[in-house]
């Protein structure tokens, strides 16, 4: 996939985009980026391709001739990395190989089926009709302008604390993650808008971008997580516990980034724009000052008005399901008519039904794109099933003598890895089928499990030097507009990550040592409302 488009086909902000400011007037129209794209790469160049290529013919002539199914199956897996890494479609590098590995190994009546099965089989579950729902609705969202009132709000009602503007962003960033489904459109807005409203508070640039970059961690743990209901598809898990279990996970570690943030305010109060006068226009020639308007307590009560629709619509999502009175399923669909209602509410006037009209073709291309990327993990987990591999892959891990924890250690090096190629999606769905039938012998949920991958690949994302997001952020921050004239290099970008990833590490180490975090939320609802399963 090329490094500006998203899986919605909707452009992402070049570097040097006038792209709209979350907390201003608008020059452009705002994407709609839903998902991440996950490659910062451009598409191959001519020698790229030619070695690519090369390499596929050599992973089909060791398919073909193999000795035995699982060697056999050992080359496809080979042929989807070279795939993945060509900036091929993840569908297209998912389900192709998989087909060829399942005709070169029991030949075309197999093939027939799997063609024929795998893609009613991998996307006709009731439960996955939540999915274009909560893409619908952060579609509506997103068109109603609720993204920068969400960010005004949070600004007003934690500015007054020592690095106010910075919890007030790791908020926002969770919410709107959350909303939208997409880390990297939530930071290319959120950067755009915070990082000028930091250093205008006097923040250290460190600060500033280091908070926008881990801001959007939580967002797809936190319901309704897109990324949540994908996994519950794969690993065959009820979407409702699924969708609960990443909540309190995602909203500990939002507050732990604030409480982090909170403390750097009280030691290093210079570094979030306190102990000095942060209001002054003067500065530093890298980090010059601004003038700042002061929030007032009607402000910050005013600015509630903004989101009366947000609250509506957690109300229904949360209530209904907590209740009783709506299944997961349900309660997407009433967020959505609610988010629908909302958006042509706050865009009388403005051609609503157009906003809306937009919001439905996006959410088709994205339903679709998500849902050809679940047909080809189907078929890769028949051929894992066809040819053997997958128990072998279980008795290798096995067979490796790790404990649980040294498993799931191996498995957050792994994913770091695996982030400089590839987005969380991607990372989902090559490795889940394959760790699957892991888990069992290894003694881990499959429900707790999800939220691990997920915050997993959010981690990844993030971590230099292979991690997408500080290149995004580095770029947003070159735009004059954003840093103020303040310079902003890529070492600053990987130095405020080394203040900031050891709370995320913590919080891993912490997911680790208590799985029942994750259970406790899907356990309460099931008790009062008698069940969430679909």
């Amino acid at each position: 996939m090329n490094a500006n488009i998203d899986l919605t086909g909707a452009p992402l902000p070049p570097e040097d985009s006038n792209t709209a400011s979350i907390t201003g007037a608008t020059t452009q129209k705002p994407t709609t980026a839903l998902l991440p794209n996950g490659s910062r790469r451009e598409r191959p160049g001519a020698l790229a391709l030619t070695v690519g290529f090369g390499l596929v013919a050599v992973c089909l002539i060791g398919l073909f001739t193999s000795p035995s199914a699982a060697i056999g199956g050992a080359w496809c897996i080979g042929m989807m990395l070279v795939l993945l890494f060509l900036s091929v479609p993840v569908a297209i590098a998912l389900s192709v190989p998989s087909i060829i590995g399942v005709y070169a190994v029991s030949g075309i009546p197999a093939t027939m089926n799997i063609l024929s099965t795998a893609p009613f089989s991998a996307v006709s579950d009731w439960s996955m009709s939540v999915l274009p729902m909560f893409i619908f609705m952060g579609m509506l969202l997103t068109q109603s302008g609720l993204s920068g009132k969400v960010y005004r709000v949070a600004d007003h009602w934690f500015s007054w604390l020592p690095g106010g503007i910075g919890i007030g962003t790791t908020f926002a960033g969770a919410g709107l993650s959350a909303v939208t489904g997409s880390t990297i459109g939530m930071t290319y807005a959120l950067g755009r808008a915070g990082i000028p409203e930091m250093l205008k508070a006097g923040y250290d640039r460190r600060m500033a971008v280091g908070t926008i970059m881990v801001s959007g961690m939580t967002g797809n743990l936190i319901p309704p997580s897109i990324l949540m209901v994908v996994y519950a598809g794969i690993a065959s898990v009820p979407v409702g516990p699924a969708l609960m279990a990443g909540a309190v996970p995602g909203i500990l570690l939002a507050v732990c980034f604030a409480a982090f943030i909170f403390a750097i305010g009280v030691i290093a109060p210079k570094l979030v724009g306190r102990g000095h006068n942060a209001q002054s226009t003067t500065g530093t020639a890298d980090t010059p000052s601004f003038t700042r308007t002061t929030t007032t307590w009607r402000d910050r009560f005013t600015s509630l008005t903004g989101i009366w629709g947000f609250a509506v619509i957690l109300v229904v999502l949360f209530g209904g399901m907590f209740s009783g009175i709506f299944t997961p399923t349900e309660a997407g669909a009433a967020a959505a008519l609610c988010s629908l209602l909302l958006c042509l509410w706050e865009k009388r006037g403005e051609q609503p039904w157009r906003k809306v009209a937009d919001s439905a073709m996006d959410t088709v291309a994205a339903t679709s794109a998500i849902f050809f990327i679940m047909i080809g993990a189907t078929m890769l987990t028949s051929l894992l099933a066809i040819t053997g591999l997958a128990p072998i892959l279980t008795g290798l891990i096995t067979d490796l003598g790790l404990s649980r924890i040294g498993f799931l250690l191996v498995l957050i090096v792994l994913y770091i890895v695996m982030g400089m190629f590839f987005d969380t999606l991607s990372m989902m769905l090559l490795t889940i089928p394959i760790l699957l039938p892991t888990l069992e012998t290894m003694g881990v949920s499959p429900l707790w499990f999800g939220v691990f991958v997920v915050l997993l690949g959010e981690f990844a994302m993030v971590t230099p030097p292979v991690g997408i997001i500080p290149y995004i952020v580095h770029s947003i921050a070159k735009n004059p507009e954003v840093n103020l004239g303040a310079t902003v290099t890529l070492r600053d970008i990987f130095t405020s990550l080394l203040w900031f990833l050891p709370v995320a590490v913590v919080f891993l180490i912490l997911m680790i040592t208590v799985p029942g975090m994750t259970e406790w939320l899907p356990d309460l609802i099931s008790r009062t409302s008698g069940g969430m399963s679909g």
